[in-house]
């Protein structure tokens, strides 16, 4: 088949006539600056001049900013105590030995410790968890947000993603899913041991530790605000290594079902296999300081096991600052670019003296 091509158009196509007497416009993009890649560039030329002030300037910068950040976060007091009970000697070791999920009684231990500086302000105590993954993927999947937010016909049919933990004695649990199901349930008390021997109990708030948004707008129960959640939640059951249905996680109404902040507060998984969460805060304490130096004791009752996966529980106290908890690595990484960035424009600038005066006095001679 014979075509012919004719002269080029003025805006860069082609037309091609074959024995039709049709015209076919070619794929070649039209003759304008922005298609043909002629639009006016600017690129930045790498000289002395310029990158030296730079390498400069950046260290002078995030070296202090580092130091402030290192020293903030020194400031921070935190204390810990693992109450796993691995040890022979651990007060809690009997309850990890025989305590498994649903076990009908109890079992509670004690541990004595000594804070060594007060504590003032805010303090926050966090229970931690070691070696537990909450970041793997079948185990971020399996929840039902629907159900979460309130919706009934979720509420009475979860999600495919909630299985195994969907449903349990043909009816459906409430809330479903493995993250639901593996909530932390430990108790934790705190109490100040008087010079005078009396043995005063730390008040401990469970609100306000979730966020804002998790818990006006992500979590809400079903039949709204006000509803008789006993009556709600007829016919739903609750998940399998629960002690008590959802309706029951706290006696006041603004923090029970699926808007309570300790159940809130676990459904946010964590990122990696060692995490905190914010379990209780001790704030508007009569006392100055919050927490005074002394001898404490921290009452545990042992729910929740973790010696089957070979993971640690602790209970940290710590106060916060205008950067947040305690984390000198922001501060660290801030002073370590900064020394690396000075010391670069300080190697470059003696290879500049020398080499630039070579180079000049080459061009001289020539």
């Amino acid at each position: 088949m014979a075509t012919s091509y004719n002269a080029k158009d003025e805006d860069g196509h082609i037309t091609v006539s074959g024995p039709g007497g049709g015209t076919l416009r070619s794929r070649k993009p039209e003759n304008t600056a922005f298609k043909q890649q002629r639009l006016p560039a600017w690129q930045p030329i790498l000289t002395a001049g310029t990158v030296l002030p730079a390498f400069f300037i950046i260290g002078l910068i995030f070296i202090p900013i580092g130091i402030g950040l290192y020293v903030t976060s020194n400031n921070i007091r935190e204390f810990e105590v693992d109450y796993t009970g691995v040890d022979v000697s651990s007060p809690c070791f009997n309850c990890s030995q025989n305590y498994s999920w649903n076990s009908s009684r109890p079992c509670t231990c004690t541990i004595p410790f000594y804070l060594e500086q007060p504590y003032e302000g805010n303090v926050y105590m966090y229970y931690g968890l070691s070696n537990f993954y909450q970041n793997h993927r079948r185990y971020v999947k399996s929840r039902d947000d629907s159900q979460l937010h309130g919706d009934m016909d979720s509420l009475l049919t979860p999600s495919k993603e909630c299985e195994p933990y969907a449903f349990h004695d043909k009816k459906p649990i409430a809330p479903c899913g493995a993250i639901a199901n593996s909530m932390f349930n430990d108790t934790l008390e705190l109490f100040y041991n008087d010079p005078n021997g009396t043995k005063v109990l730390v008040p401990l708030a469970n609100t306000g530790i979730a966020w804002f948004t998790d818990k006006y707008v992500k979590f809400k129960n079903p039949g709204g605000d006000g509803a008789n959640l006993t009556a709600v939640f007829q016919g739903t059951s609750k998940p399998v290594n629960w002690l008590k249905p959802v309706y029951e996680l706290d006696k006041n109404s603004s923090n029970n079902g699926f808007i309570n902040e300790d159940f809130i507060v676990w459904m946010r998984t964590a990122a990696l296999p060692t995490f905190r969460k914010l379990y209780r805060t001790i704030k508007d304490a009569k006392v100055i300081p919050t927490l005074p130096s002394g001898n404490y004791t921290l009452e545990v009752v042992y729910n929740y096991p973790v010696r089957s996966f070979e993971g640690r529980k602790r209970m940290i106290l710590s106060t916060i600052s205008w950067m947040g908890g305690k984390n000198p690595f922001l501060g660290i990484a801030y002073v370590t670019v900064g020394s690396v960035c000075f010391f670069l424009g300080v190697v470059l600038l003696v290879i500049h003296h020398k080499c630039g005066n070579r180079n000049n006095s080459a061009d001289i001679s020539n």
